[in-house]
């Protein structure tokens, strides 16, 4: 399973990528290949604001649906609309072309609560 040292993880399956304020978020490797074939993602609308722990979607996959949290507190700015018409991005390239929303973080504090790629991948062993 590909890990990206650069990211952070949730032990929810969740990555975030910290660039300035803006906090890009997605599934892992990890996730996908648990979901299978994903073929619908419901996703949030932009400037809507959401606490850490949200459910900011939803992602359908073949086999059944699941709850896309948000790592972090903050404000969507902007969604990958590719994702509308091509939801199996998520599963082909979970780490760069299928990222889910990105967001304005509201409290730096909470990227300390995040788990780094080591940590991790000891969680999913």
């Amino acid at each position: 399973m590909k890990t990206p040292e650069n990211y952070k993880y949730t032990s929810n399956h969740e990555w975030v990528l910290i660039e300035g304020e803006i906090a890009t978020v997605g599934i892992t490797d990890y996730a996908q290949s648990e979901l299978g074939d994903i073929v619908f993602i419901e996703l949030p609308e932009v400037g809507d604001e959401f606490a850490k722990g949200d459910a900011i979607g939803t992602i359908e996959a073949v086999k059944t649906v699941a709850d896309m949290n948000t790592p972090v507190s903050g404000e969507i700015v902007e969604i990958n609309e590719k994702l509308i018409d091509e939801s199996e991005t998520v599963n082909t390239d979970p780490y760069t072309e299928g990222w889910i929303a990105k967001l304005k973080f509201s409290d730096a504090s909470e990227v300390n609560d995040l788990l780094s790629a080591e940590k991790y991948q000891e969680l999913i062993g």
